[in-house]
């Protein structure tokens, strides 16, 4: 039968090769390519006519034909199979991998062509790759993987998940996956997580679930899911991680962040954000916020006396107390070392303010027992309002601080609203601090001395010195009012050290012209103390440069520094004694007196406060004497401060004080007016003396 012509066995094995998918390609004995399917040609980004007569080397890169080059050899010589992965280049040098093999059949007299079958499995690799990568990290992660089907039941978990929850896969298989849900969490909840994945396909979040031990622990979870062609639920991933221990340290940081590791309360950063929501409400609602600032009156001297722990200790039940006073709403803060803030929101009228604020005050008059001690506290409030001061939060914060100096400088344990008036002084006291830095620069200060005189022979035998202001503009301005600033603002440090040097120059004078053993007592503030130490003093060289000992001169300090226990100050106090340099108390019977400490730094003088002295009618006298008699049998002299009568004189010398200095007997002078009154007396002693030599005669 004569055959049809579509039907020729070789046209059709053409257009077979020519539409195969896969690369079918012939190789001569030498390597080179006779014949090559569209599809081969494709695979290698070659034409079909480049590839013709081309050497299959070609298609390997540079460090793998050594050994495909073997393998050929290997073929033509036993028949070797070849069927493998080979890596390979394509002509514009990307790289690829193939799967090959070859048969070989007969072509020429004792040689052998191959045919060879080439598919492209780049991507297939990259898949496989892919999937043993996600298979190390389910195996490896440290975070726990479980797959569920449809109906959440488990069908798989990876090594971590048994770590975390203590669950093998032989205990899980099957179970359905609620079986974790926490009772921390309501009906609510978990339906709010099957609405997303509804919605969403995923969801991430945190919620508390059950080990194997029963223990319950806070995870990180995601839930994805996982659906097939037809868009139906195939599959849920669940990944979670334990974030107990984290989100626990996360909290301490947030509290420790916002609130006072003492009292428990908000601290500064807290009490900024409750001020600022204060305000923002007063605005909407029109009511009051009020803010109340509260600060303990002496509680350094406590604090000092008692301990820091004991400080603690009161500071942790003032909170207490403050806590007792706060309404729903309302805010208890610590903003620093003995300072609080009440902060009062939705006020209607501004008595309730004043109410709620007398309130804290009677908090206070109760005793604190700490340990074995009573310890007595008052405290000072000052008042700002919002709306009636300021909308400003900064401006609230500032108007309250005005108003509690205020109440402080009037005599502490009482309340003060912020009024205008209030802001013009502190305006006024900036300024003056503003003076006082270019005061300091140009000098504009004198040092007089009011005169100490010897009760018992009735001569002067010391000064103190005293610093004056004399202010181009203000005229004489009252070291009452500028001391304290100097204190605040540190600029008590340099004209502490201004002072002191005046002070030697005037008392090397006196000593040579008039008196050898005459005195000068210079005011030494506990900044002063605690700032420098006792060789960074500077006036202390000029006792050396002007010939003069440590005997030449008293330090007058408060009993309050004696109390303070800081290395710094007590290093100076006993650098002082150790130099020589008397050591007197000021204004003695005030304050928290520590016999102790008289003893331990060798104190030499105290000096009875003038309110004393003024009261030698009343219980006065009998203060008076017990502090000479306590002096005295310590060794101690006694100065009474304020004498203004000859009454007064009499009455302190029959009960046996040392020395006295008043007005009885003359103002803060002039250095030059002092030196009058020393040479007026020089001169009284020397008629004295020739007198007694005349009748000795």
């Amino acid at each position: 039968m004569k055959q049809r012509p579509d039907r020729d066995p070789d046209r059709l094995m053409r257009a077979i090769l020519r539409r195969a998918p896969v690369g079918i390609a012939v190789i001569d004995y030498e390597g080179r390519h006779i014949s090559v399917n569209p599809a081969y040609a494709d695979i290698y980004g070659y034409t079909i006519s480049d590839m013709l007569g081309e050497s299959f080397l070609v298609l390997f890169p540079e460090e793998a034909r050594p050994s495909v080059l073997a393998r050929h050899q290997g073929f033509l010589d036993n028949g070797d199979q070849l069927g493998s992965e080979w890596p390979a280049i394509r002509r514009d040098g990307s790289r690829l991998t193939v799967w090959s093999n070859s048969v070989s059949f007969p072509s020429r007299p004792g040689l052998s062509d191959r045919l060879v079958y080439v598919l492209d499995i780049t991507n297939h690799k990259k898949a496989q790759e892919q999937e043993r990568i996600a298979n190390t990290v389910y195996q490896t992660t440290s975070e726990a993987i479980m797959v569920t089907d449809a109906d959440r039941r488990i069908v798989a978990i990876n090594p971590a998940f048994t770590r975390l929850t203590g669950w093998s896969f032989d205990e899980m298989e099957g179970r359905d996956a609620q079986m974790f849900r926490s009772d921390r969490h309501d009906d609510a909840f978990y339906g709010e997580i099957r609405r997303t994945l509804e919605e969403d396909g995923f969801w991430k979040g945190e919620l508390w679930d059950r080990r194997k031990d029963g223990e319950h622990y806070l995870r990180e979870t995601s839930i994805t899911v996982v659906r097939d062609v037809l868009d139906h639920v195939k599959n849920y991933v669940v990944v979670f991680s334990d974030i107990t221990e984290r989100k626990a340290a996360e909290d301490l940081i947030r509290w420790q962040a916002n609130y006072d590791s003492v009292t428990g309360l908000p601290n500064r950063h807290m009490f900024g954000k409750r001020l600022a929501q204060g305000v923002q409400q007063a605005t909407a609602d029109h009511t009051i916020t009020a803010l109340l600032m509260i600060d303990l009156d002496r509680f350094k001297e406590i604090n000092d006396t008692l301990g820091h722990s004991a400080g603690d200790r009161l500071l942790a039940e003032v909170s207490t107390r403050l806590k007792e006073c706060e309404r729903p709403g309302d805010t208890v803060a610590r903003i620093g070392g003995d300072e609080f803030a009440l902060i009062l929101t939705g006020i209607l009228d501004i008595d309730e303010v004043e109410t709620i604020a007398r309130e804290v005050l009677a908090r206070f008059e109760a005793p604190v027992e700490i340990g074995y001690e009573r310890v007595f506290s008052s405290a000072s409030i000052g008042i700002s309002l919002c709306p009636r001061d300021t909308q400003s939060l900064e401006e609230l914060i500032q108007n309250a601080d005005q108003a509690l100096y205020a109440a402080k400088a009037s005599g502490r344990n009482c309340l003060y609203f912020f009024t205008p008036a209030l802001q013009r002084a502190a305006n006024v006291r900036m300024r003056l601090a503003n003076d006082l830095r270019q005061a300091i620069a140009e000098r504009q200060f004198v040092v007089h001395y009011q005169p100490v005189v010897d009760l018992r022979t009735g001569q002067i035998v010391k000064a103190e010195a005293l610093v004056r202001w004399q202010h181009p503009t203000r005229g004489l301005v009252s070291p009452a009012t500028f001391i304290p600033l100097a204190e605040e603002t540190g600029l008590i440090v340099p004209l502490g050290d201004w002072i002191a040097r005046q002070a030697i120059v005037e008392v090397a004078r006196c000593r040579n012209m008039y008196a050898p053993d005459f005195q000068i007592a210079i005011n030494q503030s506990p900044t002063q103390f605690r700032t420098a130490a006792f060789s960074g003093l500077g006036w202390v060289a000029e006792l050396a440069r002007h010939g003069l000992t440590g005997k030449a001169i008293v330090l007058e300090i408060t009993e309050g520094l004696l109390l303070n226990a800081e290395p710094q100050v007590m290093a100076n106090l006993i650098a002082f004694r150790d130099a020589g340099i008397e050591m007197a108390v000021d204004d003695f019977g005030t304050g928290y007196s520590s016999l102790a400490y008289l003893r331990k730094f060798e104190i030499d003088t105290l000096k009875i406060d003038r309110s004393f002295v003024a009261d030698l009618d009343g219980v006065g006298l009998d203060i008076c004497e017990a502090i000479i008699v306590m002096a005295h049998r310590l060794g101690l002299e006694v100065v009474a401060e304020g004498v203004e009568t000859e009454q007064q004189r009499d009455v302190l010398a029959s009960i046996g004080c040392d020395h006295a200095q008043g007005f009885l007997y003359a103002p803060a002078l002039p250095g030059e007016a002092l030196e009058a009154l020393l040479r007026e007396q020089a001169a009284r002693s020397g008629e004295a003396d020739n007198r007694w030599k005349a009748s000795a005669e």
